[in-house]
């Protein structure tokens, strides 16, 4: 094997990998809004929320306003279809478009993941919203994508320079 087949190898090798941790976040978000979902209809508050940082309770909220609490309710039921919204693009982009070595599937995916993140995260941490119990999973979360992106980045600028250099 010579020097451009290994390069090749390394670099299948890390856009397979990048594939599959991009897949893995994406069920991960998956789970995760199945969970907001679920959370939304048994204790109303978001996960790793408490009267602590909302100020509420599901019954206060009842008690000041039926129709406040369905409205935040609706709210977050169409949070977390938007959050599995993305999980499952993560996951087509992943599985048939990175696998296959596909540059614009891996933009894809991680220019939805960015935007998706860096919309929902910034208000948590001025509104005291941002805790471990919150937030733990997506953190979680986004260390896997973190890694299948750096492994996507070198994979793809790797062949790039591989076919310039062979050129």
């Amino acid at each position: 094997m010579d020097a451009r087949d290994a390069r090749m190898t390394a670099s299948q090798s890390g856009v397979l990998w990048s594939a599959r941790l991009i897949a893995l976040a994406g069920i991960g978000l998956i789970g995760y809004a199945i969970l907001f979902f679920v959370v939304n209809f048994t204790t109303f508050i978001e996960l790793g929320l408490s009267e602590a940082e909302t100020g509420a309770t599901k019954e206060s909220v009842i008690a000041f306003s039926p129709k406040f609490h369905d409205y935040v309710s609706h709210l977050q039921v169409a949070l977390s279809g938007f959050i599995a919204g993305v999980g499952i693009a993560l996951v087509v982009l992943a599985m048939w478009g990175i696998q296959r070595g596909q540059r614009w599937a891996f933009w894809g995916a991680v220019v939805s993941a960015v935007v998706a993140v860096g919309v929902a995260l910034p208000l948590h941490y001025p509104y005291g919203l941002a805790t471990i119990g919150h937030l733990g999973l997506i953190y979680a979360d986004l260390l896997i994508f973190a890694a299948g992106f750096v492994l996507g980045v070198r994979a793809f600028t790797g062949e790039a320079q591989g076919a310039a250099g062979s050129a």
